[in-house]
């Protein structure tokens, strides 16, 4: 079998390695096959301009008063964060104990009114008329014991002198 030039050819375009630039990439070795690493390239430091350097040495410089002012300012935050978390602190509780005074409210309205319901039941008006009647002596108004008052505007009126019988 002849090898013909145009498998040669293909053969070398196979394992031929391109290296793009002026300066000849690193080889690699992996599992037997060589790879190029490309080379890692310089980046030529530019000269700044000295305003700029001056510029950037004072902006990495911290000066006494500007420290002073920071900590200032974080204990300032501080103050006010701690401030914020005790009010904060303080009508959560205040909400909490509103709500058992709520709470506390329902349950003694719910009592009075069963014990207003408890004495209203337990009540005979015919006893208690039969105790005003025989024992007490009291008796029903008859016509032209009752009086009427004008009030004149007050909420109240007072007795300046006994009532005729």
């Amino acid at each position: 079998m002849a090898v013909t030039a145009r498998e040669r050819h293909k053969s070398a375009y196979r394992n031929s390695i391109y290296v793009q630039g002026n300066t000849a990439a690193r080889r690699q070795v992996e599992r037997g096959r060589i790879y190029a690493v490309p080379a890692e390239r310089e980046v030529p430091v530019r000269k700044s301009a000295h305003n700029v350097r001056r510029n950037r040495e004072r902006a990495l410089y911290m000066n006494v008063g500007y420290v002073l002012f920071l900590v200032g300012a974080m204990i300032a935050a501080a103050i006010i964060l701690t401030g914020y978390l005790r009010l904060q602190s303080d009508i959560t509780n205040s909400i909490k104990h509103i709500s058992q005074m709520e709470s506390r409210l329902n349950e003694l309205k719910l009592e009075n009114d069963e014990n207003y319901s408890r004495i209203t039941s337990s009540i005979n008006l015919e006893e208690v008329k039969r105790v005003a009647i025989q024992e007490l002596g009291m008796r029903y108004a008859e016509e032209g014991q009752i009086i009427t008052f004008d009030g004149e505007g007050s909420d109240y009126v007072r007795q300046a002198g006994e009532l005729p019988d």
